[in-house]
């Protein structure tokens, strides 16, 4: 397959205000594409827009649960950058809690979020994407759209719908000029798990104490998962490991489809307690 140019195209970027869509960002800035980035956090998002120069910017504040504002945003961008040719879905949230602390308000927010609105705005992109000689959609999936874990229950559920989501796009997109692929990142330094939601059940101090559990865990550094995150755009690749741990989890899922909890257990037990007292 030919490689995608973004140099002089625009590449539009979810959750560009922090981790690793900042970093994609500042990456694909500096090797000449445009960008529109899209956030609901709308300072955050000035700011790494005015650190990124030589380059158009256009900055987007959307919240991907409200799909009209979704809509209205594309057709913006549309509007703003008529050489779209790719779209990176990196925006989403987390949230600790088993299944008898988590409310379904709780699991359907995230589901909202992390699912819902990388489906909103990629149907809400399509046409523009579909009118490039060439384009590709990255979506963020996670190491958990391969392996769920205890205590993980919403995030599990909504990374391996984005992997469903991805693969059948892209079988639905056979044939013309747009293909798709899906990134399982696993341990990136982005503090989404410090700075992500907690079911309202759990003591505050016990739910600290298991996203610093996690996040001890992670060793990839988010510029390092952006630059594979780019390369694996630029190559229009259908499915991309990021980090040693996505790896090893890919190849035990595969090895062990029932059993590979037996292995992870032990390594997570800490960052799945949501219920034993803080000290």
């Amino acid at each position: 397959m030919t490689p995608l140019d973004l140099t002089g195209r625009t590449t539009v970027i979810t959750g560009a205000a922090n981790g690793m869509g900042a970093e994609i960002a500042r990456l694909l800035a500096a090797q000449g594409a445009h960008l529109a980035l899209v956030d609901h956090d709308s300072q955050a998002l000035s700011s790494v827009a005015a650190g990124l120069t030589g380059t158009t910017v256009t900055t987007h504040v959307v919240d991907l649960r409200d799909d009209d504002a979704v809509f209205a945003a594309s057709a913006d961008i549309s509007a703003a950058h008529p050489q779209i040719n790719a779209l990176i879905t990196c925006a989403g949230s987390s949230m600790l809690g088993d299944i008898e602390q988590l409310t379904m308000e709780e699991m359907r927010w995230l589901v909202d979020v992390n699912l819902w609105g990388t489906v909103s705005i990629t149907k809400a992109l399509l046409p523009a994407l579909k009118r490039a000689p060439a384009a590709h959609i990255t979506h963020l999936a996670s190491v958990y759209a391969l392996a769920a874990p205890a205590g993980r229950i919403p995030y599990a559920l909504s990374k391996f719908a984005v992997r469903g989501f991805s693969e059948a796009l892209r079988h639905e997109l056979e044939g013309t000029s747009v293909t798709v692929g899906a990134v399982y990142p696993a341990g990136v330094r982005t503090g989404i798990i410090l700075h992500g939601r907690y079911a309202a059940a759990i003591d505050p101090a016990v739910a600290a104490r298991a996203a610093a559990a996690q996040a001890a865990m992670y060793h990839t550094e988010p510029a390092a998962a952006a630059a594979r995150i780019v390369q694996a755009t630029r190559r229009r690749q259908a499915r991309t490991m990021v980090g040693r741990e996505a790896r090893l989890v890919d190849v035990l899922t595969r090895l062990s489809p029932v059993g590979y909890w037996r292995i992870m257990r032990r390594p997570l037990r800490e960052a799945i307690d949501t219920t034993t007292p803080a000290d």
